[in-house]
């Protein structure tokens, strides 16, 4: 899980950037605010990737996807892009899971097959 969440996360901070790039042509919105809260986005991204695997840390995953979507209201775009994101996410959870298990069974019947004593 840990692998496909991570790459999810690493191309949201990408996204996030370049969203951040589009945000700064609005003239409501000053550079300074854009990229606080673009790069606090962005740390939280790399953040995560250390901590998918603890308590709450898929759920801090799903807070980012949703405040990902939310951006849509500054830069229109982002509600597709969050939402296309948020079902990476979904997918990298979900099956992420499902390799793990399939790993810890696999690695299950490697112990119970090998012979004893070597």
């Amino acid at each position: 899980m840990r692998t496909l969440c991570s790459s999810t996360l690493i191309g949201e901070f990408f996204v996030i950037g370049f969203a951040a790039l589009v945000a700064m042509k609005d003239a409501d919105l000053s550079a300074s605010t854009v990229w606080l809260v673009s790069g606090i986005a962005m740390v939280l991204c790399v953040a995560l990737c250390g901590v998918i695997t603890r308590p709450g840390g898929v759920a801090l995953g799903w807070a980012l996807q949703i405040a990902l979507v939310a951006s849509g209201i500054f830069v229109p775009t982002m509600y597709f892009l969050g939402a296309l994101f948020a079902g990476l996410w979904w997918a990298s959870v979900h099956y992420g899971k499902k390799i793990d298990e399939a790993k810890a069974r696999f690695a299950a019947q490697s112990t119970e097959n090998s012979p004893s004593g070597v």
